[in-house]
């Protein structure tokens, strides 16, 4: 019981310490996207040669929060193609970078 108060004492000194950041008013004039529209807009403007819209889209989200966006569009169109094409994942994504099929690893 005593560990616990003072792991709550010490809660208590880190947020006195830390005051919360005052998050700006909302612009009304400015929409809210989520990390799959910026990036669904990202990789569009990037296929499009699109640099204007590409910053814009870049703009939306944290870049941390497109790179995952990007990255989970990236992962549903492989299987997506993968699927229509009766294809194994990798065989898609290996012949979408360009790369030679893959040999099956043989046992040691």
């Amino acid at each position: 019981m005593l560990a616990v108060r003072r792991a709550f004492t010490r809660l208590r000194k880190v947020f006195a310490a830390h005051p919360p950041v005052p998050v700006p008013p909302r612009d009304p004039a400015r929409p809210r996207h989520n990390v799959f529209e910026a990036a669904a807009a990202f990789v569009t403007a990037s296929a499009e040669d699109d640099a204007d819209r590409l910053d814009e889209a870049a703009g939306w989200v944290a870049p941390d929060a497109l790179a995952f966006g990007i990255n989970e569009l990236a992962c549903r169109a492989v299987i997506a193609l993968a699927r229509e094409r009766d294809e194994p994942v990798e065989a898609v994504a290996r012949g979408l970078l360009g790369l030679p099929r893959s040999e099956p690893s043989r046992p040691v």
